[in-house]
Formats: C-alpha cells, structure tokens, sequence
C-alpha cells in the first residue's frame, strides 16, 4: 500500500478511548483542514493524535459524522485482500465452533474487525451490508476475500437501509456473484426457515433471535402461541417445531407471511400454522375484542428508538405493545417482547414492557433476559453492538 493520507485528531478529542478500543472519531474531534476534506469517502488513512503519534490505519468518510473509523491498530498495516481474509477467516472460525451448519452471521460490523460491515452466511450463499463508504468503495475485494474464506457460489449484495443513508451511500441491493433459484432454506432450532435473500427485510433472516427463538420454544409444548411481527415466523416456527399445538403469525407485509407458511411446509408443521396480515396494533386490538387468548405471545417489533431523539416516542411504542400483547395471554401464561433499538437500553425497555403490562391491568413474574446470539459479538467499547433484548414474563393467574 502507498504512502497513506494522515488525519489528525484535535487537542480536546478522546484520544484515551480510541486507543482503549473506541472505534470511532468524530468529525467533530478530527482536525478537518482542505485536505481532509478533499479525502475521497472510503480512503484509507493514519490516523495521528495531537501530538502527532500514531494511533493507527482508518477510513475516512468526510460526509459522515462518524468521519473515520478504525480498521487496524498497527499505523503500518497493509488493509488489502489478504489483511480481509485473515479477518474473515477469525470470524469464521469463532462460527464454525459455534455451529454444525453454516447459517449465522459471519460478520459482525465493528465488533469483528469490519466497521460498518455485515456478512450473513446461507450454506452456499451469502449476504454483505457494505454500510460504510469503505466497504462500498472495496467490495469486490470484500467479496474475493469472502469466497476466499468460505467457497460460497452466491454473493448479494445488500445496500439498503438507515445506515447507508448516514453515509452518503445510494440504495442497492443486487446479486453480486452467482445465481438464486429462490428463497434458501434456512434450518434453525428445529424448524426451517425460507430466507428471501434478494426482497427480504434486512438480509432476509434475522439470526439474532435464534436463541431467544430458542427459549421462547422451552415454554411451547401444547401452548397456543401468538408470533406478532412476525417476519418469516421467528417464534411461531420454532414453538410448533417444540411441539406448540397451534400458531398464528401477524405481520403487515404479506411476503413474509408467504415465506412463513413455505417454513411450516418444509417444516411438517402447516396444519397447525395459521398466518394474519395487518398492522400489528390493529391485530391485537381485534384479536383482543374476540377475546382471543394464548398461553405464549411474543412480540418482536422493528426498531421504535433507532437513535436518541426518538427515545421517548420510541419507549411510548414499546408499552403499548405491551399494554395490547397483556390481555392476550392467558392466566399463568407468557409473554415476550423485545426491542432491536440500540438507543433503548435494557433498563429502559423493560421499565417500558414492565408498566405495558400493569396498564393492561395485569402483573408478571420477569423469568428471562435474552440477547443476540453468540454470531452478534459485542464491542465492550460500542454500546451501539448491544442492541438486542428480549424480556420473558409469566402472567398472573
């Protein structure tokens, strides 16, 4: 590699976090004279504190407010296809420990190495989020280095969604490498899943549940069970395989229903699936006036507080859930609520789920506290990493 650009962080800016294992600077912090911000988004640069010591190898993106972000802490590393691959293949070995398939998430954005990066892995096929300018301006490298490390014949690239958007960067998903002759199957505690992976949410499946999938399952046998937000049937497909005597999916987007019943086929479990489009809100509104009740209800919205601003208006989302979800359990059943919103954080949502439930005029016992999956490491350092929870609570008789 070249000689590389060097920034230079401002006198006041955090240099003690970033070299305890921050992994961000902001523009606010970084000296942004002509030069840097004539930087092309996505370049590499040496990072320098204001004292003109290295702190090491970034990218730069001068239309972010996350202006640059660490790739590697050693001021002389070379970031090219075989600095990616030895990234990948630590990844890669962390999941094949973990896993006996090769269905998970691969990458981790900066918790593994990669800032702004995402990599689901589906057996032969594979999904990259470039969600930073960096990612975006090295793709195919990203993608050589992917094939590289795994052999996967299908490469999508996926360029969608806020964080794009924070960057400068256009929409556009695509495949890449390869050919899709449909939805992949994805098996997954006990159930399979249809995973769009070129019009599905996200990157067509969201791997962070599975464990709580997992537990919502341990509560399943013979129980009625009601999955709201439902996507492709995260919690439905995993009760009825746990053995749940019946399940029904609500879900506003009636694809991914069309994915959830494919899952029940190919998982033998369709006679006992049903599915309900709308608007979740509405669903449990009047689902609750015919008096429906359920032994287990899980509810797994999208991200209501996806940043600070909208903390308030976002917790508000979350006990109404809750407040609706209540009445529809059945005396001494469960209930399960989680929040993807990094913003709200643990004590918060539960504090928000807590009073959903009391306002709905019932009490509850909290049993579990889940979290993303061991594929979704976290950074110490990135609260950002930690976004997943999910609180189980039994019902009053």
């Amino acid at each position: 590699m070249p000689d590389l650009p060097i920034i230079r962080l401002m006198p006041k800016a955090e240099a003690r976090a970033i070299r305890h294992g921050f992994p961000w600077v902001f523009a606010n912090e970084l000296v942004t004279d002509r030069r840097t911000r004539a930087l092309a988004p996505g370049t590499f640069a040496r990072l320098e504190d204001a004292e003109r010591r290295p702190m090491g190898v970034v990218t730069v993106n001068p239309n972010s407010k996350i202006i640059a972000r660490m790739l590697d802490r050693n001021p002389d590393a070379v970031i090219d296809v075989h600095w990616l691959t030895d990234r990948l293949r630590h990844a890669a070995a962390h999941r094949d420990r973990l896993f006996d398939a090769p269905f998970y998430r691969l990458i981790h954005a900066e918790a593994d190495g990669l800032p702004g990066v995402v990599i689901d892995r589906f057996g032969d096929a594979a999904v990259i989020q470039p969600n930073a300018a960096w990612a975006e301006t090295h793709f195919e490298m990203l993608a050589e280095a992917l094939r590289a490390v795994t052999g996967v014949t299908a490469i999508v690239k996926n360029g969608s969604g806020r964080a794009r958007v924070l960057e400068g960067l256009p929409e556009e998903t695509a495949l890449h490498l390869g050919a899709l002759d449909g939805p992949v199957p994805v098996p997954m505690n006990g159930a399979t899943y249809m995973a769009d992976l070129l019009g599905g949410q996200k990157t067509g499946l969201f791997f962070d549940q599975r464990p709580n999938h997992a537990f919502a399952a341990t509560l399943a046998k013979g129980a009625r069970v009601l999955d709201v937000f439902s996507h492709v049937g995260g919690f439905s497909l995993a009760a009825l395989a746990a053995g749940a005597e019946a399940a029904l999916a609500v879900d506003s987007s009636a694809p991914a229903l069309a994915l959830a019943e494919d899952g029940a086929k190919a998982s033998g479990t369709a006679a006992r699936f049903t599915t309900r489009q709308g608007d979740a809100f509405a669903v449990m509104e009047a689902l609750a006036k015919e008096g429906a009740q359920f032994d287990l209800v899980v509810c797994d919205p999208p991200a209501f507080a996806p940043n600070k601003e909208a903390l308030t208006a976002g917790l508000r989302a979350y006990e109404r859930v809750a407040k609706l979800a209540a009445p529809l359990v059945a005396p001494g059943g469960y209930l399960g609520l989680c929040s993807c919103s990094h913003a709200a954080d643990l004590t918060s949502f539960r504090n928000a789920s807590a009073r959903g439930i009391g306002r709905a005029g019932r009490r509850g016992q909290l049993i579990h506290t889940g979290f993303a999956g061991p594929d979704h490491p976290q950074l110490p350092q990135l609260a950002e990493s930690g976004y997943l929870k999910a609180v189980f609570f039994r019902l009053d008789a």
